[in-house]
């Protein structure tokens, strides 16, 4: 009887060890590479955009449903997360909420410093024209010079900012010799029309709108005094490295997007318009002012270097980098854009 329990007690324990073995074999084929490929397979890019006119090609795509359509074939949808500003964008992106997004300069590289692990995988365009410095009308304030002593409105830590500093600079001048006061873009118009400020420095669409008004006049931007403008396309690292396909699709049709500007047909002008808060005749006017790309030049790679060295310079970042290390054209190269861009 003792031999018979022995007998079943050891045979109980074989089954148990055999299905152990099965259910860790199975695990480790699950850890396999084939597998852990067809798993990190994204099934949906959400793509993090925001109402800048430094990003019309996008929404061009995003009318159109280029992206959509090309992603369809592969299984993959696409979400759009809409956001007022870079900041809470590149929260987005840190969290994993989002997977690629088209930002300025200002935040990509902030981002990046902060630790962020994303990879600027496209320049949306070139904007110095965008940036401005606008004083109430019939000021006599002209010069960079003439601004000592004064009061200057912008977005603080923003490329309104640089663009400040750069358009003293210009006239023998520093930050400390005016008064800066921090705003919101919004309240722009407000500003000087209540003279509260002396000029205010903004961008596009706000530079337009000022002018229209009759609320300012421009009297510098950013191509006179150095400063490029840089706006880009950044992706999660991990993101991308997983999903290069998806990412050269965007970037596709972005420059795809750009050439569509050429022709751009009333119905997407007016819903673009409408986004941007702008008259679409205030938006053919706004689009003449950008540079829209996707290719990433030496010259980009300089201005976003000249970001950080002014984000250090006012004390928003703690040390200077250098964003090569995070600029990857890998993705532009395998999105063949030659025939968008010509």
């Amino acid at each position: 009887m003792l031999f018979d329990l022995k007998q079943h007690i050891h045979s109980l324990i074989s089954v148990i060890l055999a299905a152990a073995l099965t259910v860790v074999g199975s695990l480790l084929a699950g850890c396999g590479p084939e597998k852990v490929a067809t798993s990190s397979r994204a099934e949906r890019v959400t793509i993090a955009i925001q109402p800048s006119a430094a990003f019309i090609p996008l929404f061009v795509a995003k009318e159109k449903g280029w992206i959509e359509e090309d992603l369809k074939a592969k299984g993959i949808t696409v979400r759009w997360n809409n956001f007022e500003s870079g900041p809470p964008m590149n929260e987005s992106l840190a969290s994993g909420h989002s997977d690629i997004g088209v930002i300025g300069d200002v935040p990509i590289v902030s981002g990046i410093a902060a630790g962020q692990k994303n990879e600027l995988v496209a320049v949306t365009c070139q904007a110095p024209l965008s940036y401005a410095v606008l004083t109430a009308k019939n000021s006599p304030l002209v010069a960079p010079s003439d601004f000592r002593g004064k009061t200057i409105a912008t977005v603080v830590g923003t490329t309104g900012h640089n663009l400040t500093q750069k358009f003293l600079a210009a006239g023998g001048l520093a930050i400390k010799d005016v008064k800066l006061v921090n705003i919101a873009a919004g309240d722009a118009e407000d500003v000087l029309n209540n003279g509260e400020a002396d000029a205010v420095v903004i961008w596009e669409p706000n530079v337009t709108r000022l002018e229209e008004t009759g609320a300012g006049q421009v009297i510098s931007d950013g191509s006179m005094v150095g400063l490029l403008g840089v706006n880009g396309m950044v992706a999660r690292t991990e993101f991308a490295g997983q999903n290069p396909e998806i990412v050269s699709i965007v970037i596709k049709n972005y420059a795809r997007g750009v050439k569509e500007l050429t022709t751009l047909d009333d119905d997407t002008l007016n819903k673009i318009a409408a986004y941007l808060s702008l008259t679409p005749e205030q938006t053919k006017k706004v689009i003449k002012k950008f540079n829209y790309t996707v290719m990433i030049n030496d010259r980009d790679i300089a201005g976003l270097n000249d970001t950080i060295k002014f984000l250090v310079s006012i004390g928003r970042l703690r040390e200077e980098y250098d964003i090569t290390k995070f600029v990857n054209r890998d993705y532009i190269e395998a999105a063949h854009v030659e025939q968008y861009l010509q």
